[in-house]
């Protein structure tokens, strides 16, 4: 039996493979980019729902990647076993569905459906399923929030620290990794749509102050009071919604991922 994972070669699958390897598991995974077989592991370059032809009798699906394609792939996919579904989603779901972005409103309206459509037809299908929100993902050097700004800073060696008031809650990606793997293991996950954040809540200014406190140089601390990011939302009013947003709480609950999941977050160190 195979464990079929989509987007693979992301923060989260940066950490799953190894650990599915260390308990026995076969792996097929998908990825966009190329990437090299190993003990274990078989790659395949595609996306979905257009891909190379995948097993058709796993033991389980994970997507780590776009779940509108990947559901796109399920509903057809003629699987020959019922294998167990575990689907990554994000936060954003419910804190940005009230975005002043018009394109953000749209996207998050994308995802929301696709979570619908994912439910429907595992439903359907008859497959057991378990969906996890994530808060901001951190820890492997692949997003696109936290580690561009580190690069910058690096580079131009000034470090601009926003004074948003909002509250953060970084979730390490090995910690969603862990949360897969228990939801695979765990029954009672099955049918539920659970909230994943890290084991911390602080501060939008203190996460940034604490990336800049991990960079290996020196950088120059600029705080950036709220009335220059509002001038700033005035003449980039594609960035407006992301300044509105560091007054607000970006945070989960994370009590059904301790008590379906057995999981407890790590707290927020940007250099592990």
């Amino acid at each position: 039996m195979t464990c079929i994972v989509v987007g693979a070669s992301g923060q989260i699958g940066h950490f799953l493979l190894p650990r599915l390897l260390t308990r026995g598991q076969l792996v097929c995974a998908l990825s966009r980019s190329v990437q090299t077989d190993r003990p274990g592991v078989h790659w395949l370059r595609g996306a979905l729902p257009d891909a190379p032809p995948l097993p058709r009798e796993p033991s389980a699906l994970i997507s780590l990647g776009p779940l509108a394609a990947f559901v796109d792939w399920l509903e057809q996919a003629p699987l020959r076993t019922q294998p167990r579904v575990i689907a990554t989603s994000s936060m954003s779901v419910l804190t940005k569905q009230d975005s002043p972005d018009p394109a953000e409103r749209a996207m998050i309206a994308c995802l929301a459906q696709a979570e619908q459509r994912l439910i429907a037809c595992c439903e359907r299908r008859g497959l057991c399923w378990t969906l996890l929100r994530s808060t901001l993902i951190y820890g492997a050097g692949m997003d696109k929030s936290l580690t561009p700004i580190a690069r910058q800073a690096m580079r131009w060696r000034v470090f601009p620290l926003p004074q948003g008031h909002g509250m953060r809650q970084p979730v390490h990606a090995d910690d969603l990794a862990l949360a897969v793997l228990a939801a695979l293991d765990r029954p009672q996950s099955a049918g539920c749509v659970i909230a994943v954040g890290g084991g911390e809540r602080l501060r939008a200014s203190e996460m940034f102050a604490r990336v800049r406190a991990s960079l290996p140089v020196w950088t120059l601390p600029v705080p950036i009071p709220p009335a220059l990011f509002g001038m700033l939302a005035w003449l980039l009013p594609r960035r407006a919604a992301m300044v509105a947003r560091l007054g607000t709480d970006l945070i989960a609950d994370n009590s059904d991922a301790e008590r379906l999941l057995d999981l407890h977050a790590r707290p927020f160190h940007p250099q592990s």
